[in-house]
């Protein structure tokens, strides 16, 4: 947190230009309840509810710069003698931009235009203005002559290239190319979408495709980039160009080539809907404010990646992000490991003669003192299907009074949201689920009810599925076998007689954790320690325990620390503090076996190991280094 304040503050006393194609990104909000028929045409017309200009292309760039704080941004481009035009250098004048360097072109150029109608929450065709432009050569040296005489009052210049028919013509080109030979001393950053390959003597920010293009490989663009590959074609494109490439990867993060090699960022996990228009230039902007700061590629990089992460969440605007967003996503970042190792089950790397999946090496010498616990689908089956409760009780609650009468296309909508969210929400507080599904209700245009008032329905609903086999416990019709991961309780048994010291946290409600617990029978395995929700949305359970753990035993012994969880936040939270995590990716309906899906979740969120369940308590034991303990 210190770090990115300071990085913050730094970026308030720095100088940045942007040379590229300016654009206008336009939304106009069509509502039809005031549509008429036209007397000249008889056709029905499209009223405008509400208007919104944004700066886009290049001009998102500047934004972004502007949002963070960047002290100084001045702007170098081409507008048409239009309205459009007029309304850019009012955006300008609006975000304290110096724009002097933003040249009109009168003949043979529009301003660039994307105008983007949006109907009932979902963006129609784009209307597109600037697609026949030409630059004169008149227009273009007087443009590089603006971006000349700045230079020296510059810490870092963009240049972006975003249309094929923009400020990028054979003569602007080579006249760029010539300023840059002659300023080798000054740092250039380039993104393109069409001529990644010109300008020698510049950074890059390249995404994965464009990066395999250049190094010669010609695959379609829908094709999968495997991790391998782009490392290579990073590390080729450095050493071709000897500037820093930083290479974006989408949901996959981010790789940094310079001369200290080739380091990940890995991506952020983000559990509301993404929008990823603009995103590209958000990071950008991040990367460059952060070598005008004077740091390093990789600080760069992380910094660009928390910008976009903010970015990518503002749906239907081209979104920038402010200090105070930056600092919130990137205090405390959730980060995805593994992406690649996640999705493909086949890469997987076991322990010898084990069903034990090691993602990643374990210090030869564990001293482990403490384990944290997860409770629903890590030990106890009590609550397996809540899904199947959730699911429905929310596209209710979503469709509201349509849920009868809502159309096919309608229901599967709500239906694929809800299993997304859901499926980016395993693990987490329910009355924090709850609050998700207020702003759900929102999305689809609906009145939410209160938070907790949800979370009342979908607890009723669930408790009523748990009392029933509870019941049947009790009565003897089934027995603790039949509620719990396989072995689960005969491996807690070990390693309490072993002196770890053990924690039971789940996202549920305490009492009914202790209620279940007891009538499994390992209540007295955690003496006591045994933590719940309480129903504080700002308290998150497994963060307190994990807190709590590492102020007794003092940070510098946080490797004690084993969580064993079948959820992201348990996974998570303990790889952020150092700890080891042991994902636990079992059927729960047969209550033994590998869940594919688990698995992807639980590697993705940082686990160590994992494991389908407990029936090879010794092998995982001797893994722990636990085997010799009395």
């Amino acid at each position: 947190m210190k770090i990115l304040k300071e990085l913050l503050d730094r970026i308030t006393r720095v100088r940045v230009g942007v040379i590229g194609d300016f654009c206008l990104d336009v939304y106009w909000e069509q509502d039809c309840s005031a549509s008429e028929k036209s007397v000249e045409t008889g056709l029905p017309t499209h009223p405008i509810r509400t208007q919104r200009y944004e700066l886009g292309g290049a001009g998102n760039i500047v934004s972004n710069l502007m949002a963070m704080g960047v002290g100084t941004v001045k702007a170098f481009g081409v507008t048409g003698e239009d309205p459009f035009g007029r309304e850019m250098r009012r955006l300008f004048e609006a975000k304290n931009v110096e724009y002097t360097g933003m040249l009109v072109q009168t003949k043979n150029w529009d301003t660039f235009v994307y105008l983007k109608p949006i109907r009932q929450g979902k963006e129609d065709n784009r209307i597109d203005f600037g697609n026949f432009n030409l630059l004169s050569e008149e227009t273009a040296s007087a443009l590089l002559g603006h971006l000349d005489t700045a230079l020296s009052s510059l810490d870092v210049v963009i240049i972006n290239q975003q249309v094929i028919r923009g400020i990028h013509s054979e003569f602007f080109q080579c006249s760029l190319s010539a300023l840059l030979e002659r300023h080798t001393d000054r740092t250039f950053i380039f993104d393109s979408r069409h001529i990644a390959g010109v300008y020698p003597h510049c950074l890059r920010k390249l995404n994965e495709i464009e990066a395999m293009k250049l190094s010669g490989d010609s695959r379609d663009y829908g094709d999968v980039v495997t991790h391998d590959e782009a490392r290579s074609s990073a590390q080729r494109l450095f050493a071709r160009w000897r500037k820093p490439v930083f290479v974006s990867r989408g949901a996959r993060g981010v790789l940094v080539a310079d001369e200290t090699g080739i380091r990940d960022v890995p991506a952020l996990h983000i559990i509301n809907p993404t929008d990823p228009v603009g995103a590209g230039d958000s990071m950008l902007a991040g990367i460059a404010a952060t070598l005008a700061a004077g740091h390093s590629p990789l600080d760069a990089a992380i910094f660009g990646n928390f910008v976009a992460g903010v970015t990518v969440q503002k749906l239907f605007q081209t979104g920038t992000a402010s200090p105070s967003e930056i600092l919130a996503i990137g205090a405390d970042p959730d980060y995805v490991y593994e992406p690649e190792l996640a999705d493909d089950p086949r890469r997987a790397q076991f322990q010898p003669g084990t069903e034990i999946e090691v993602v990643t090496a374990l210090p030869g010498r564990l001293k482990i003192t403490h384990a944290i616990c997860d409770h629903d689908g890590t030990i106890s089956t009590l609550r397996q299907g809540w899904e199947s409760v959730m699911e429905p009780m929310m596209i209710k609650a979503i469709l509201g009074e349509r849920y009868s009468t809502a159309d096919e296309s309608l229901y599967a909508k709500a239906t694929r949201r809800v299993r997304d969210y859901i499926d980016k929400t395993t693990g987490i507080q329910t009355l924090v689920q709850m609050q998700g599904l207020v702003k759900l209700v929102r999305e689809f245009r609906g009145e939410p009810l209160e938070a907790s008032r949800y979370k009342e329905i979908y607890l009723e609903a669930l408790m009523e599925l748990v009392r029933d086999r509870l019941h049947k416990l009790r009565r003897q019709e089934l027995d603790v076998a039949d509620f719990t991961v396989k072995k689960a309780p005969h491996f807690f048994q070990a390693l309490h007689r072993a002196g770890i010291k053990l924690h039971l946290a789940s996202g549920t409600d305490e009492q009914d954790v202790i209620a279940e617990a007891e009538a499994l029978g390992y209540a007295s395995l955690f003496e006591g320690r045994i933590y719940g929700a309480v129903g504080d949305v700002t308290v998150e359970t497994k963060r307190i325990v994990l807190d709590r753990i590492m102020k007794d035993i003092g940070e510098a012994n946080v490797s004690r620390i084993v969580t064993f969880g079948d959820g992201p936040v348990e996974i998570r939270e303990t790889r952020k503090r150092g700890g080891l995590a042991v994902g636990i990716a079992s059927d729960e309906i047969r209550r033994y076996g590998l869940n594919l899906g688990k698995r992807s979740r639980l590697i993705r969120a940082g686990a160590h190991l994992i494991v389908p369940d407990y029936s090879q308590t010794e092998a995982l034991l001797a893994c722990l280094n636990l085997m010799e303990r009395p």
